[in-house]
């Protein structure tokens, strides 16, 4: 049930409550007003009733005495019945107050559990979607840590830091070793033409003034500093590695230049 639909509901219900708490009200007054009569009426019947009797001791008769007793005892029933009438009603319209508030602190007790109840729920599904995300995001960031993360890097977390020189100055070494080794194993140098012509991964890291991958002879530049690292000896004008140092072109136009 909706908060508008109960409260039309509720105040359906108390809508006959004003007229019937009045009504009581006037009955009690009214009764009240009878009870102060009777007993104002047997305070004037006890008067005179001692008056004659100290007065007129002997000219009362017992009958007549009886009778006046009599009556003094009729209107303290009367007083009586109109006080326990107005007790009871008292009561009644008590109940009648009381009622409405039980029913009222039943259904607001009722609406705080449905409350705590819907506001557990939402926190228990905030905190799984949260612990969830949080899994989402580690794992993102384990894939994408594996992504990028190349054999060369792995080797130089395992191998410590050092400087950026000494590092470019292995992965150098660490690249004429491989290129020596495939020469060995593959024979004769490879055709740039035939390697253009050959399907390249994606993946694989492209050298050289060209933008290729790595084939053939490849020679190193001594810049640590060089962006690009590894040429191939066609794209440079080599047909034999030279000795000392080398630096590529862009390298030498800037050793030049400063």
């Amino acid at each position: 049930m909706t908060s508008a639909l109960y409260l039309e509901n509720y105040l359906d219900s108390l809508e006959s409550l004003p007229t019937e708490l009045e009504r009581n009200f006037k009955l009690m007054r009214k009764l009240d007003d009878r009870a102060q009569t009777a007993m104002k009426s047997i305070d004037t019947h006890a008067k005179e009733y001692m008056k004659n009797l100290v007065t007129n001791k002997d000219a009362m008769t017992e009958e007549e005495r009886k009778k006046r007793l009599h009556e003094i005892q009729v209107l303290f029933g009367k007083a009586k019945e109109y006080s326990d009438d107005k007790v009871q009603l008292a009561i009644q319209t008590y109940e009648l107050v009381d009622k409405q508030i039980r029913r009222l602190d039943n259904d607001l007790a009722r609406f705080e559990g449905e409350i705590q109840e819907k506001a557990s729920s939402t926190r228990s599904k905030s905190e799984e979607a949260v612990v969830k995300k949080g899994r989402k995001k580690t794992k993102d960031a384990k894939v994408t840590g594996k992504k990028k993360q190349s054999p060369s890097s792995e080797d130089e977390a395992r191998g410590g830091g050092g400087t950026a020189a000494q590092v470019s100055k292995k992965k150098k070494q660490k690249k004429n070793a491989e290129v020596e080794e495939s020469e060995k194993e593959s024979g004769p140098a490879t055709h740039p033409s035939d390697v253009l012509d050959m399907p390249v991964d994606p993946n694989e890291p492209t050298y050289c003034l060209c933008h290729q991958v790595s084939y053939g002879e490849m020679i190193g530049c001594d810049n640590p500093d060089c962006p690009i690292e590894w040429f191939h000896f066609a794209c440079v004008g080599l047909t034999t590695k030279p000795k000392g140092k080398w630096f590529c072109p862009k390298c030498t136009q800037d050793r030049k230049k400063k």
